[in-house]
């Protein structure tokens, strides 16, 4: 029989019984968790594909500001999902409490799906760029991605504690890494040599591109929404970690920008697909020093994803939507067994797809998922009128439609966008509904 669906209401505690997850984690994880996962290598390189689709300083700055709101309007409906139902899962967990169990699964093993999958275009990326630094490993890419995810499983295992520090550590070098960036690039503007490159005229079609764009570079943001069930004041921290993290974000983002339009003409930023290596190579002869950024920007990433992805899996063996055993904790508050198959699942995906591909699909089911949550607070303001709301979506009911509207319209980009990836998105799924039925008839035969 399926676990009810429960609202838990968490005051502040440090005790924590044995085999749960530990609640233990504070403001501190939650802005690490919500910065670390979302400033990474696209920030380094989307600059170049927005400035493509503009002309002017002001419209390019205009389109990252215009994305940074939208995305904090998601973030303001999602937080409110939070912290009136405190449970780890995330995405899932407001699914399925807005329309069941069936919906539930289904967001719970896409989201899944999206973060081994995330993980493994990660992985592959990072390898990728030491490559840039160490050629002789070049022909070995995957075997070192899968390597790497297998360091991260040992990190997890050695408990919530330790990677609740590497998050933050690792988030804080990332953090001052960019503010280096941002400073150099400020002081030593105007050195580089002027450009004869001519841009194409803008159009429309262009700044829907280059808007959808900037959104994908926010993604990330939401991380902080899986771990409300080991936090140690939900109410209080989840607002300032995602709406605090998220404004820290846009305002590097922009900073960014402003920096690389300080340094480059913007027809040479619009024909570069790495901008900032282009910045760093005009300005001190060599873009190593990006390759190491994009290194150091990708390690609190992975941490956060593994921890993300192994949450999804804990929440749905725990209600009984998936394994059991993917529910079990170890005394170090890890979800070892969800740890695991979280690895093995992006190992799957790192062998079968190439970095595009991977990147595409995820696209395609973060799309999804967030269209069905933002669905999900408007169903419960009407069902629950009476749910105490710690935090209340700021603008609602406006905010809430215009994330539904650009949520779907991104849904509807990448799926007739990119019919082959919509395909293998639509088989990855299939391989979850196959999984929940064998799950479950497995149960009912062992009782």
């Amino acid at each position: 029989m399926r676990a009810p669906i429960v609202s838990l209401t968490l005051a502040p505690s440090t005790t924590t019984p044995p085999g749960r997850l530990r609640r233990i984690l504070g403001i501190g994880f939650g802005l690490a968790v919500t910065i670390g996962s979302t400033i990474g290598v696209g920030i380094l390189r989307a600059p170049g594909g927005v400035a493509g689709q503009l002309q002017t300083w002001g419209a390019i700055l205009l389109i990252w500001l215009i994305g940074g709101v939208y995305t904090l309007l998601g973030a303001v409906c999602l937080t409110e999902l939070g912290a009136m139902v405190p449970q780890a899962g995330g995405y899932y967990v407001y699914a399925r409490r807005a329309f069941g169990d069936r919906v539930g699964f289904a967001v719970g093993w896409t989201d899944w799906i999206t973060n081994c999958a995330v993980l493994a275009y990660v992985s592959l990326g990072m390898v990728e760029f030491l490559s840039d630094i160490f050629p002789a490993i070049a022909p070995y890419v995957r075997p070192l991605a899968i390597g790497l995810l297998v360091g991260f499983v040992v990190l997890q295992w050695a408990g919530i504690q330790i990677s609740r520090r590497f998050q933050e550590w690792a988030t804080a070098l990332k953090c001052l890494a960019f503010l280096a960036l941002i400073i150099a690039g400020l002081a030593l503007a105007g050195r580089a040599p002027s450009s004869t490159a001519v841009l194409a005229a803008p159009s429309w079609k262009g700044l829907a591109g280059a808007l959808q764009l900037v959104v994908i570079t926010y993604a990330g943001w939401q991380s902080a929404l899986y771990f409300t069930e080991e936090d140690r004041d939900t109410t209080r921290n989840l607002p300032r970690a995602i709406i605090g993290g998220l404004a820290f974000v846009i305002v590097v983002y922009l900073l960014v920008n402003v920096a690389l339009l300080a340094i480059l003409p913007i027809a040479d930023l619009a024909q570069s697909s790495q901008p900032a290596a282009l910045a760093a190579q005009r300005l001190i002869g060599g873009g190593r020093i990006i390759t190491v950024l994009s290194v150091v920007s990708l390690l609190p990433i992975l941490n956060a994803i593994m921890m993300v992805g192994t949450r999804v899996l804990f929440a749905l063996g725990r209600d009984g939507m998936f394994w059991s055993r993917t529910a079990a904790v170890n005394v170090r508050g890890t979800p070892d067994v969800a740890t695991v198959m979280t690895t093995l699942g992006a190992v799957a995906l790192i062998a079968a797809f190439s970095f595009d591909r991977l990147v595409a699909i995820a696209a395609i089911f973060l799309a999804f998922n967030y269209a069905v949550c933002c669905v999900a607070l408007i169903v419960l303001r009407v069902r629950e009128p009476a749910t105490p709301r710690p935090f209340r979506a700021w603008g609602y009911p406006g905010s809430a439609g215009i994330v539904v509207l650009g949520a779907v319209v991104f849904l509807a980009i990448g799926l007739w966008g990119d019919p082959v990836t919509t395909r293998i998105a639509v088989a990855l799924a299939a391989v979850g509904v196959v999984a929940d039925v064998v799950v479950h008839v497995i149960g009912r035969r062992a009782r």
